[in-house]
């Protein structure tokens, strides 16, 4: 493992000093290297669904671990959106000049080697690959056991492409110890790694956060919600809970709790289960919910459960401060929801909440790292220190200090 993470450690330094343009077109290449070798990455794909099925693995993760040429071209263009964004690298963020004549500047810089831990979705291999490229990073990448033919397959294509350019495949690295051991022992490896970044279940996260000594930025659950208030649009309201709901419920920014205030609850509420019956949602509802629709009763582990499946928790409300309140003790920091048109409500809702991604009058699936016009994203960070919401290429850079001075010495 040490001798694995020093040679990461050593990529790192060449990657930092890298311009710009060569940087754009190796991740040009790497896209094309992705599309030209389709067909690859699918056998190997099916490798992984076929060892799902034998494991009866959850329709949800089968999902996510799924790819097909549409989701490979997605990964390509993600990766050329990345090349587009521009240069994170030596950024000017401040500049002043002090009362003693120094002229000091504050400028973006690599973060170094950044460590990703994953599950299920093997398109997280070359996001984040792309993102660390981009942003001057040296990446370690452990993926979960069941894509472990796919992220080999892409991470290998990604290396064939640095190998063109005379770079180190070290710069793109997938962990070789796939055990509980390996992440332990890298968890620690603070010599080595500068980052952490663990996405996936919770008992993951949980683990690396409480183990790590390596700095973490966590990708917490989502445990997301969409509050429908007496002053809603009741027409858009259905069409954007369904999105939220059941697009693709097996994604974090899903929705699992939907607020309604009680007095539009008769209203809209067979409406909406109407709407969402038609998909094969599983509705559960509070003692009121259960009265009015004749569904099951939801339990307090409900309101905390991020179902990742077409499953849907419902509780009526008296008002936008109940709703802030559930909010604030089941919300998992993640991403929330007023639909409203009232405005002085909807603005109280956006800066009482607490959470990465607040929206008004919109679905919170759109908080994603391409959506957000970021190109991909790292992870979604609940964190409140360094980085929060969609980490983008911005988010992978720290800042040092250069200081100009023409012969000063302090007094």
């Amino acid at each position: 493992m040490q001798n694995f993470l020093e040679h990461a450690k050593s990529a790192s330094r060449i990657i930092a000093t890298l311009d710009p343009k060569t940087k754009i077109d190796v991740l040009m290449q790497m896209a094309d290297a992705l599309e030209a070798h389709s067909e690859r990455i699918i056998t190997e794909n099916q490798k992984d669904l076929d060892e799902a099925k034998k494991n009866n693995l959850s329709s949800a993760l089968v999902d996510r671990l799924l790819l097909n040429p549409k989701r490979i071209t997605e990964m390509a263009n993600a990766i050329r959106e990345i090349a587009a964004l521009k240069e994170p690298v030596g950024r000017i963020l401040e500049g002043w000049v002090v009362p003693s004549g120094l002229r000091i500047e504050k400028v973006s810089i690599p973060i170094g080697v950044i460590a990703i831990i994953y599950e299920s979705r093997p398109n997280v291999t070359s996001d984040t690959a792309a993102l660390c490229f981009k942003s001057g990073n040296a990446c370690v990448l452990k993926g979960g056991k069941e894509a472990f033919y796919s992220n080999a397959i892409i991470a290998s294509l990604l290396q064939e492409v640095l190998e063109k350019f005379n770079l180190p495949t070290e710069i793109i690295s997938l962990l070789p110890d796939y055990s509980r051991e390996g992440v332990a022992k890298l968890i620690k490896m603070d010599a080595y790694v500068d980052l952490i970044i663990p996405r996936g279940g919770e008992a993951l996260i949980r683990y690396v956060s409480e183990n790590a000594t390596v700095p973490v930025v966590k990708h917490d659950k989502g445990v997301c919600h969409t509050y429908v208030d007496k002053e809603a649009n009741l027409n858009q309201a259905i069409e954007i809970v369904l999105n939220a709901k059941c697009q693709r419920p097996s994604a974090c920014n899903s929705l699992e709790t939907l607020l309604v205030h009680e007095a539009i609850a008769e209203a809209f509420l067979p409406r909406m289960k109407e709407a969402l019956d038609a998909t094969g949602a599983q509705i559960k509802g509070c003692d009121k919910t259960h009265a009015l629709l004749h569904v099951k009763l939801a339990n307090e582990e409900d309101y905390h459960t991020e179902h990742l499946s077409n499953a849907l928790n419902i509780k009526i409300v008296e008002n936008v401060d109940e709703a802030i309140a559930h909010i604030a003790e089941f919300g998992s920091s993640h991403s929330e929801a007023i639909l409203s048109e009232n405005y002085t409500t909807a603005e109280r809702f956006l800066n009482e909440v607490d959470a990465a991604c607040v929206y008004i009058n919109a679905s919170t699936r759109f908080t994603d790292g391409g959506e957000f016009g970021f190109g991909a994203e790292v992870g979604i960070s609940t964190n409140k220190l360094h980085a929060r919401g969609p980490m983008g290429i911005n988010d992978l850079t720290t800042y040092k200090f250069k200081v100009y001075g023409k012969g000063q010495i302090r007094a």
